[in-house]
């Protein structure tokens, strides 16, 4: 068969296109990657989906191996997090859709059939500092979303969650720990209320999950906490397998079979499905059962022992630069940094104008915008550290760049959203003032972004993040949602030909 391109030429494509990513190894991206630091695990997970590279995971009949694999997994995953033979689960493809299928459960079994079935609009609770998943299961679901507000440390009181528990909430969630801070919820205090009331419980453990059972100081989140109905932990997070593997676990098989779908209503093969997908890749399983077998717990425990260690190194380093100050009391290898208000204005460093400037030293920091909740009151702006095993390897150099880039924007003011706004084409301008304007077509919308120097046509994203995030702090969540969707859609059209 003649190609219409040679292989060879394919690749070296594709390596020139992967040269514009950010680093996936070396510890140089302090989010989104999850690295081991060991090359054998990246072989041995890249040999594993290899192997199943033809493989329907769509039909564990058929694919034995797939049933197979997702057993040990499910079983290593169980025992670790503390569950009995009550516990059963499934794999999936990444957190979003371990949480959407724990809704998603919970809204079915809330609603029940027959003469117990309920009507009205089912509530979903949850502190303002859950995982966006959540919030994207109430949309697609149909559930009312209640988020608490959260105290400046990113912690939740329990009371606040407890105090709003009614009969029409059909999920509880809290998270171990939260992301944005690495707060760790009340679990055991929240669970039990929860149990009384006949209101389940999920913890979303995606972040934390193979890394805190081996985290000294814990309080108990686990199974092993009365009133936890489910538990979400991702495999591609610090389970350290390719992305993307997570794992829905849930106490009861009466109540985890309200996950699947199923149906024999249509000419085609019967239907039956666990997950959100149809068809999938086996690949991410193949590769997260390759790297449970070869780490086992103790493989893990050293690994999380490195976090600790690095983690423990970062936020005393943190805690030195004048002007910045690690939010709250976190748990697990994850940090958030703000501004030390304690200090004079000229001694302050904005975080933001920090990630910048350490992004210079050769090391991506996560960028997070300020928040208003319900209450009024502000979260503040922050910058998000993810630490990992391979941090260790790029310590030192790490702590050199986080304090020379606070050195160098030290007394820099935040951006002056004012100023910013006032920049704003006439079509933002218009929205801004008028609450009932009609929604941005795609044309403005991208019209708004490039007067900004924001889209494809731009490269993306500026070099510099801070006045972004200045603007989506200051600008309505719609406005910039729609925004947002904007250039992440133009990004992957075709181009005009």
């Amino acid at each position: 068969m003649k190609f219409d391109h040679q292989p060879a030429d394919i690749l070296e494509r594709l390596a020139e296109l992967r040269s514009a990513d950010a680093p996936t190894h070396g510890g140089r991206v302090l989010s989104y990657v999850y690295d081991s630091g060991l090359a054998e695990l990246d072989e041995l997970a890249a040999s594993a989906i290899r192997a199943v590279q033809p493989v329907n995971g769509l039909d564990p009949t058929t694919f034995t191996s797939v049933a197979v694999m997702e057993r040990e997994v499910l079983r290593f995953a169980r025992d670790l997090l503390g569950g009995d033979e009550d516990v059963v689960g499934t794999v999936t493809t990444g957190g979003t859709e371990s949480c959407l299928l724990a809704v998603k459960t919970a809204r079915d079994v809330w609603r029940g059939v027959g003469a117990s079935a309920r009507t009205g609009t089912p509530r979903l609770l949850a502190p303002v500092t859950v995982h966006a998943a959540f919030q994207k299961a109430a949309h697609y679901f149909g559930l009312q979303l209640d988020l608490v507000p959260v105290g400046p440390g990113g912690d939740v009181a329990a009371g606040d969650l407890i105090a709003r528990m009614d009969d029409d909430v059909a999920l509880v969630v809290v998270s171990a720990p939260s992301y944005a801070h690495a707060a760790m919820d009340p679990v055991a205090e929240v669970a039990a209320a929860a149990s009384e009331r006949g209101i389940a419980c999920h913890v979303d453990a995606c972040i934390g999950g193979w890394v805190l059972p081996f985290w000294e100081g814990v309080e108990p989140w686990t199974f092993a906490v009365t009133g936890v109905t489910s538990i979400s932990a991702d495999l591609h997070k610090f389970g350290y397998s390719p992305k993307g593997a997570s794992v829905i676990l849930q106490r009861g098989r009466d109540r985890q079979r309200e996950q699947y779908f199923a149906t024999t209503q249509w000419p085609g093969y019967p239907i039956v499905n666990p997950t959100i997908l149809g068809s999938k890749s086996a690949g991410p399983l193949a590769a997260a059962w390759a790297i449970i077998q070869a780490l086992g717990t103790e493989g893990l425990a050293e690994l999380s022992r490195s976090c600790a260690r690095s983690t423990r190194t970062l936020r005393d380093v943190i805690g030195g630069i004048e002007g910045l100050r690690v939010v709250g009391n976190p748990v697990g290898p994850l940090l958030a940094v703000a501004t030390d208000e304690s200090v004079a204005d000229e001694r302050r460093v904005d975080p933001h104008h920090w990630a910048d400037q350490v992004r210079e030293h050769g090391f991506l920091l996560q960028l997070q915008p300020s928040l208003v909740q319900s209450d009024g009151s502000t979260l503040p702006a922050t910058t998000h550290l993810t630490v990992t095993p391979v941090t260790a390897e790029v310590l030192d150099e790490l702590s050199v760049a986080l304090t020379a880039a606070g050195d160098e924007v030290r007394g820099v003011p935040p951006v002056a959203v004012e100023a910013l706004l006032a920049t704003l084409p006439a079509e933002a301008l218009a929205v801004l003032g008028n609450p009932d304007a009609a929604p941005l077509d795609s044309a403005s919308a991208a019209g708004i972004l490039g007067a900004l120097g924001i889209g494809a046509a731009t490269g993306g994203l500026p070099d510099r993040m801070a006045p972004l995030l200045a603007l989506i702090s200051a600008m309505p969540a719609p406005l910039t949602q729609r925004l947002l969707v904007e250039l992440l859609a133009r990004l992957v059209e075709p181009e005009a030909t």
